[in-house]
Order: structure tokens, then sequence, then C-alpha cells
């Protein structure tokens, strides 16, 4: 028999020009073109050289003008890194993203208006992505009814020039759903760890997955541009085909980049990415203070077996509650950008986590969360009303926008809401195992109609959530009359602190002291409930009806 020899890279050859300056990919943007920017949250996979060199090329020619941005978490550092680099106005006229929250100068076009912008959820947009590759139709989807998002409240709107939004609601059989017609995809600005010398991508230095590849799929499929910088260039066969994460007929082109942050705090943990075995390591436990108690009362609500998701915000103290009470490996904790197990990273390193078990694409991620996959779901809130709504997409003027929110709470079977009852420059801590308050904060948190409602408490009640609200000084439950007041911190009166601080009177029946183990320091023996009788279908089919 005649024997042939295949060789180690046997993909085809790439033509010269993969590899171009910052400067040359940026000048490959079309103005009036749809701008696909890659990136799962604060610095993650964020593409900063190629923004820095659309920005370079705005301020010396004007150019490109007219952009519309595509994005999925909010992508920045407070800094003015990331998609901050591109908020500029003439050169984008509409922002379609999920997260703002990072983004200062982003925000500020925003709230003034000098550039349109759509809020959506994070799983919306990511999910979009497949069905643009696809050639599809478009999204159909149950997340967003009834919220902000939908085209009967705001539409996703995020400020008064936006005139129009992206979905409408159709209906198939008797089930309410929206749809978001597929749009085209001109360029995609992409950030990953290595290239070989026929574009195949790695992204064995990150913390994250994310959409790259379903990104890329769709510029491609739509007949566009994808242009990805990497840290470095290696040899053609050079990245094991298992590590491949965008194959090269996928990738135009290649910049070289001198930015090596996995996260704007985190250079380079390799911890977080999962390249490496897991080894036991060391982290600092969380201080002793009130969000510590938030995360402690948060983190009795986890039964043992439980598939939970932890937001950004206080509600992220959960895992590392968890690990210091020696139940973290008793749960299983994700993250939308595709993380499961581990200690999740809070703050800037929010996205991540260290020691994580898997790391999946985020597409991927939101199937699961949109099926109805979450047990328990602890999440922040910027606004409460009297109907147990929850806001989180605008603060005052300040466009925060509603991130993976919508997308968790809309389908985990038991919610934590957790915060602070006022905000605004609110000093206390904790002595004697009571709640001292040194300086009340400005605002209440608790209002008596959210400006965008991004959990509605309506159709929680009609699908069976079990709704907690968590913050300093009490704790609240969504009952089928209303907000009820259930429980009280130590040190605290119930006029003076919680009652005087809302903008409505909530229900109380006989509230009892918090547990006055989550005001001591170290150790307090908090530990998981047990395991969940599921009643997953039954809920499930509850939450279609709704």
């Amino acid at each position: 028999m005649t024997r042939i020899e295949l060789g180690s890279a046997p993909s085809g050859l790439r033509a010269h020009g993969l590899v171009l300056s910052p400067e040359d990919a940026a000048a490959l943007v079309p103005a009036g073109s749809t701008v696909v920017v890659g990136g799962t949250g604060s610095l993650l996979q964020v593409p900063e050289t190629l923004l820095t060199a659309v920005e370079q090329r705005w301020e010396a020619d004007a150019a490109p003008r007219d952009l519309t941005v595509v994005h999925v978490m909010g992508l920045g550092d407070h800094e003015g890194r990331g998609i901050d680099h591109i908020s500029i106005p003439g050169l984008v006229t509409r922002f379609i993203g999920s997260h703002f929250v990072l983004s200062p100068r982003q925000q500020k076009v925003i709230a003034d208006g000098s550039v349109e912008a759509i809020g959506l959820p994070a799983g919306t947009i990511s999910l979009m992505y497949r069905e643009i590759a696809a050639r599809r139709p478009g999204l159909f989807t149950d997340i967003g009814l009834d919220t902000f998002v939908d085209p009967r409240h705001q539409w996703g709107r995020m400020n008064e020039q936006t005139t129009t939004g992206l979905s409408e609601v159709v209906t198939i059989g008797d089930e309410e759903w929206l749809f978001y017609p597929r749009f085209d995809l001109d360029v995609a600005l992409l950030r990953a760890t290595s290239a070989d010398a026929d574009g195949n991508i790695a992204m064995e230095d990150e913390a994250a997955v994310g959409d790259n590849f379903a990104i890329a799929q769709a510029v491609h499929n739509c007949g566009g541009i994808v242009l990805v910088e990497v840290k470095r260039l290696v040899e053609r066969g050079a990245i094991p085909a298992g590590q491949v994460r965008i194959p090269a007929p996928f990738v135009d082109h290649v910049v070289v980049t001198d930015f090596p942050n996995q996260t704007p705090i985190t250079v380079s943990d390799a911890r977080r990415t999962g390249a490496v075995p897991n080894a036991p390591t060391v982290v600092d436990a969380l201080p002793f203070d009130h969000r510590k108690v938030v995360a402690r009362r948060a983190a009795m609500e986890v039964a043992e077996s439980d598939l939970a998701n932890l937001g950004v915000g206080m509600a992220n103290g959960i895992s590392y509650v968890a690990l210091e009470e020696g139940f973290l490996d008793r749960f299983t904790l994700t993250v939308e950008q595709g993380i499961y197990g581990g200690l999740p990273g809070v703050g800037l390193d929010s996205g991540t986590a260290i020691n994580p078990s898997s790391i999946v694409d985020m597409p991927s991620q939101f199937d699961i969360y949109d099926g109805g996959a979450l047990d328990l779901a602890g999440l922040a809130f910027a606004e409460i009303d009297k109907r147990g709504n929850v806001n989180v997409a605008v603060v005052g003027t300040t466009p925060i926008g509603p991130g993976g929110f919508i997308d968790i709470s809309q389908k985990a079977r038991n919610l934590v809401f957790c915060g602070t009852l006022c905000g605004g420059g609110l000093v206390e801590h904790i002595e004697g195992g009571e709640v001292r308050i040194d300086q009340e904060g400005r605002y209440s948190k608790f209002v008596d109609t959210v400006s965008h409602v991004s959990f509605n408490a309506e159709r929680a009640r009609r699908t069976g959530q079990r709704v907690l609200y968590i913050t300093d000084r009490a704790v609240f439950q969504l009952v089928e009359d209303g907000v009820e007041l259930i429980e009280v911190a130590p040190g605290v009166d119930i006029e003076r602190d919680i009652l005087s601080r809302m903008a409505f009177e909530p229900i109380m029946r006989s509230p009892k002291i918090m547990d006055r183990r989550i005001f001591e320091p170290g150790v307090v023996g908090i530990s998981p409930l047990p395991p969940r009788s599921t009643g997953r279908r039954q809920q499930q089919e509850r939450m279609l009806r709704a």
C-alpha cells in the first residue's frame, strides 16, 4: 500500500497580509458601518489597541464617521480604556449594548443625547450573533418581556434622542415573544492571545472565552472584516487544534498588541485561565463590614447542589463567604462570561474566577440561563419599588444598562437582590454584633415607582419565583400583595432607620431579628440549605405561560 505524509498543519496557507499595524487595521473601518466590539466585561478580551487606533484615526482625519457600535458587557475600567476610546459623537451615532457602567465617557454622551443608545439584555445580544451568523430571520426570545426593553414600554431606549428600538412583540401559538430581526455586521474588533501564521486564534491567556467566535462567524457571513488583536504570533501549526477558538477562515487580519492585561487590575493570572490544572491557592477574606453582612445573609439562601449565578456588587461576596465558611464546593457558581465553579472575581476582576472547573462560550451560557437552569441568583439593585419591581438600568440620569441582569433574574427560581437601603455617602460599621449608622445615605433605593423595570415583580409572582431583597439593615420578601419586611438587623430602629427612609410602607406582620451570627467577626457557622426539590419542569411551564 502506498503511504503518503500528512503535514503537522494541513490547513491552507495564508496569503501575505495577515498581520497589520494598528493604524492600517483602523483604516479598514468604513464610514457608516456597524462595528462589533468583542469583550466580556471590564477589560476582559477588550481590543484595547484596535480601539485606540480607531480613536487616533478620528483625531487625525475625522474618520470614520457615523458608526453603529455593538457590544455586550461594559467594556472599560472607569479610566478611559476600552469603549471610551471611541465614545465620540460623530465617530459614533448609535450604541447597542447591555452595560455601560465602566465607561464614563460613553455614559456622558448617552446621557446628554449626543449619541443614540439601546440597552438590551446581554444574552439577547450574545445570542443574536449566532442568528446573524446562520442567516436566520432573527432572534426569538421571551427575555425582557414586561421590562423596559419591551417595545410596549421604553423599547430599550437609553435616552430621548433614541426614537426606535430593535424588537417587536409576536405571538406564536398562545405565547408572546420578543423578535429581533437580523441585521448585518460590517467589522469585528476582537482580542485574543495567540495567532499562528494562518490566522488560527487561541485564547490561552484570557480569563474567559466570551462570544468572540460567534462574532467572527457573524461578521464573516455578512461579508465583513474580522480584525483580531493578539499578544503574540506563533508558527503555523504551533497552536494545538483543541485550543483554537477562532479558526483561520474567519479571521481577515491580526494586530499585535502591547496591552497585556486580563482585567483592569490583573495583568496575568494563570489561576483564572483554565489553561493549567488548578492548584490550592490563597485569597484574602472579605473585610468585616456591612457588605460582608449582606453577603452572609444571602449565602444563607444557598442550597446543596444549587446551580447559581452571582452578579456584580454585594452579591458577589456570597462566593467568598461560602469559601470562608467551608461550603464553596457544595454547589456550583457560574458567571455570565461562561465560567463554572471556582471563586468568582469581585470588583474589576468580575467576569473571571480563580480555579474554575470549566469555561464555555458566552452564548451557550445564556442558553442555560434563558432556559431556566438556575436554582439561585444573587444580584444587585439600584431601585426597588412598592410592587417589588427592580431597576438596574438607569440611576437618575446616568445610563447603566441591564447587563445580564434580565436574563438571570427572569428565569432563576430563587432570587436574592443585595444592596444597601440607602445610597450616596452612606457610612456604617458593625460593633458589638449590631449595625451602627455613622452617616446616613443621601437617598433611598426604595422608591414609589422605579423608572426602568429591569425585574418585573408581577411576572415573578405568576411564575412562582421566590424573591428576597437583602439590605444592610433589613430583609424584605416579595409577597402576593407587595413587599414585606421580614427581618431587621440588630441595632436598627425600624421607624428611624428603615420606614422613614423608604418612599412606601412595606407590609409588616411580625418581622424578626436577623441571624445574629452574621454580625460577628470570623467564621460564624453558615451552612447550605438541604438540596431543593427541584420542581424544575413545573416552574419552567409556569414561566412559559407568564
